[in-house]
């Protein structure tokens, strides 16, 4: 059946419309009708056979989406296919995005209000918007189309998913972090999740337009990264830790030379001196595994000014201690925990998993001494994320580590939009550390630590 016979005769204003139709692609417009869809994937499987799909690997983006348009056209024409100039654009679109990009991703990806993808199997795609998630109207045609999206991620950076390995954590071009879980694991089909980040690195200037934090902590933290503290950021998923880590980050300065450790590269540095390190999965043969425990290990002997661990998550917790005890001061990293004081607590556990049978009182007072300031960081319930704490780590009174909030989000309430009311406030807590910036002239003036200091409200 041609594809002039797959229409029936109807114009494409009178089609129904399918719900997995492309809403928003990048030439705009409404979704492809069902039609409009069984013809573009009858488009797809001619343009394979006419095109040599190798060929356009060899040329810049630009030059093989016009050889797909002009191919894509031509076939078009030949069918005498009774759609507007629209619709004809958009099918285009969509066929260069399958052969080139990542199908209907592609749509998502060029928007920037998007910082989740959601993919589970063919239903139709999630993504999250200012911190809340919603439906679209993509969809990917079959479990078969959604892997060969996932294997054409997952091969870019040296990776490969299939039943023996059904598991994988991958990256994009733009640095956005990439997890594939398939069958037999994921019971209805492929799922595919991908965390955006901003092309744009955001500023501590952005942080307080948002009021993720106000400019009075954002004078202390920066006297706390120059002055060489370490640093630890804890919160949940999703609550910004990479960007408050990248907000960190910026503040060092740029005649230091900086060592980041990561799982998957994520943070976006601008100094001059950086050397990226990130982690590699075992082969099919189980072999060839470097961890991040490795990697710290490795950058101890590469002369690093700073070293940033992207997040800490098992046995390099204890290297990371050795480190931060050792001359390597001004390190940055992040923890999964609710609270600071369960992010100390997550860390015990993971020196734990190191195999170091350390007293426990020995351990702790290994972590006292190594950090000197825990933020949280949260997402609260409108979307927001907002550093909810700055706490100093004093020290160590017998068996418990002792720690001091020096500023705290105090909530008011909620309004009827639903945005969290509430206002950023100081402890009246001068903290421990003030005398060490003092020497380096960084310190703030004591009325920011005072009640009522700084105080500003945000909703």
């Amino acid at each position: 059946m041609s594809l002039r016979e797959r229409l029936g005769g109807e114009g494409s204003a009178e089609m129904p419309r399918a719900s997995w139709g492309l809403k928003a692609s990048r030439s705009g417009g409404e979704a492809l009708t069902r039609t409009e869809q069984e013809c573009k994937q009858a488009l797809f499987r001619k343009l394979v056979k006419v095109l040599d799909l190798s060929l356009l690997g060899s040329l810049d983006e630009r030059e093989a989406r016009l050889q797909i348009q002009q191919v894509c056209e031509s076939l078009m024409g030949e069918e005498a296919l009774p759609f507007n100039a629209a619709v004809r654009q958009r099918i285009v679109t969509e066929l260069q995005d399958e052969v080139l990009g990542l199908g209907p991703l592609e749509a998502l990806l060029a928007d920037k209000t998007v910082s989740d993808i959601l993919v589970n199997g063919t239903t139709p795609i999630f993504v999250e918007r200012n911190g809340k998630l919603e439906q679209t109207t993509l969809r990917f045609d079959s479990d078969r189309h959604l892997m060969t999206i996932i294997d054409r991620i997952v091969s870019g950076v040296g990776r490969r998913i299939d039943e023996s390995s059904p598991m994988v954590d991958a990256r994009l071009k733009d640095g956005s972090r990439v997890n594939a879980i398939v069958p037999p694991l994921a019971i209805d089909g492929p799922m595919l999740s991908i965390r955006r980040f901003a092309v744009d690195c955001l500023t501590v200037d952005n942080l307080i337009e948002t009021g993720s934090l106000n400019a009075e902590i954002a004078q202390l933290l920066e006297a706390v990264v120059k002055s060489r503290l370490n640093v630890l950021v804890s919160g949940g998923t999703g609550a910004g830790k990479t960007t408050m880590l990248n907000i960190l980050s910026g503040f060092i300065p740029h005649r230091e030379r900086i060592v980041t450790i990561e799982d998957s590269a994520e943070l976006q540095l601008q100094q001059p001196h950086v050397v990226r390190l990130e982690t590699r999965p075992p082969n099919i043969e189980s072999r060839g595994e470097v961890t991040q425990r490795d990697l710290v290990r490795n950058s101890l002997r590469m002369r690093p000014d700073r070293i940033i661990i992207g997040e800490v998550r098992g046995s390099e917790a204890f290297d990371m201690l050795q480190a931060m005890n050792t001359g390597h001061d001004g390190s940055l990293t992040t923890i999964h925990a609710n609270t600071p004081r369960d992010a100390l607590t997550r860390i015990e556990s993971m020196v734990a998993m190191s195999g170091f049978q350390l007293p426990a009182k020995a351990l702790r007072a290994q972590i006292a001494s190594a950090i000197n300031v825990v933020l949280q960081v949260e997402r609260l319930e409108d979307g927001k994320r907002r550093l909810v704490s700055v706490q100093e780590i004093n020290g160590q009174e017998g068996d418990i580590i002792t720690m001091s909030e020096i500023f705290r989000f105090e909530r008011n309430g909620v309004d009827e939009q639903g945005n969290v009311i509430g206002e950023y406030a100081a402890t009246g807590v001068v903290p421990g550390f003030y005398d060490h910036l003092k020497r380096r002239g960084m310190a703030p003036g004591l009325e920011v630590f005072q009640i009522g200091g700084g105080r500003r409200s945000w909703s």
